[in-house]
C-alpha cells in the first residue's frame, strides 16, 4: 500500500467532511459517486441509494453556527481499486446560545478509483 495513496484518501475524506460541515454541495458531489449508498442514523436502518436523500440536509437553512469535524484514529486499507477507511468522527459545534458541544460517531467509508480518481461510493455511520 503506497503511503501517498493513504495520505490522499485521508485528505479526500477530510474534504468530504468539511463539505458536509459547510454545506458545500458542489464539493460533496464532486467527491461522491452519483449512486452513493449509505447506512446512517437518519435513514432509520434503510439502505439509501443516490444523492437525493443527502441533498435534503444540504438544502436546509444554514444556521451560520460554526461546526467542524475531526478524523480520529483512522485506519486505511487499500485493495486494488477500492479503499476502506474507518475512523471516529468528532464533531464540534456552537449552539445558538454560544455554548460549545462535541459529539462522536463511528464511520466507515469506501472509496473506489474511477477513471484514475478516487470517488466515495459507500458509507456507514453509527452514533456512539
Amino acid at each position: 500500500m503506497a503511503d501517498n495513496d493513504v495520505q490522499e484518501l485521508l485528505k479526500l475524506s477530510k474534504q468530504l467532511l468539511d463539505s458536509i460541515d459547510h454545506k458545500d454541495w458542489n464539493t460533496y458531489t464532486s467527491l461522491c459517486d452519483e449512486e452513493l449508498t449509505a447506512f446512517e442514523p437518519e435513514a432509520r436502518g434503510h439502505l439509501i441509494t443516490g444523492m437525493d436523500f443527502h441533498r435534503f440536509y444540504f438544502n436546509m437553512n444554514p444556521t451560520g453556527r460554526p461546526r467542524q469535524s475531526t478524523i480520529s484514529s483512522p485506519m486505511v486499507s487499500i485493495m486494488g481499486e477500492v479503499a476502506l477507511i474507518t475512523y471516529v468522527r468528532v464533531v464540534q459545534a456552537i449552539d445558538e446560545h454560544g455554548h460549545d458541544s462535541s459529539a462522536a460517531c463511528e464511520e466507515t467509508r469506501i472509496w473506489q478509483k474511477q477513471d484514475g480518481e478516487w470517488q466515495h461510493v459507500h458509507f456507514h455511520r453509527s452514533i456512539i
